[in-house]
């Protein structure tokens, strides 16, 4: 499984992200330092893709 790589970076992902998918608010957004996880997860529920859909998309940002 990919791994998701944002440390450093997710305040210019998060705004690309938005405008994908603009169903998300900034609290599905929220990212903290170890919770990759989390975040996907919430991203999953709203857009309905796979994990590694998700991950290599966010990583090719």
């Amino acid at each position: 499984m990919d791994k998701l790589e944002i440390k450093g970076r997710w305040n210019e992902l998060k705004g690309k992200v938005k405008q994908a998918y603009a169903e998300l608010t900034e609290d599905d957004l929220t990212y903290d330092e170890g919770q990759e996880d989390e975040l996907v997860g919430k991203i999953q529920q709203k857009t309905g893709k796979t994990r590694e859909e998700l991950v290599k998309w966010i990583n090719s940002l």
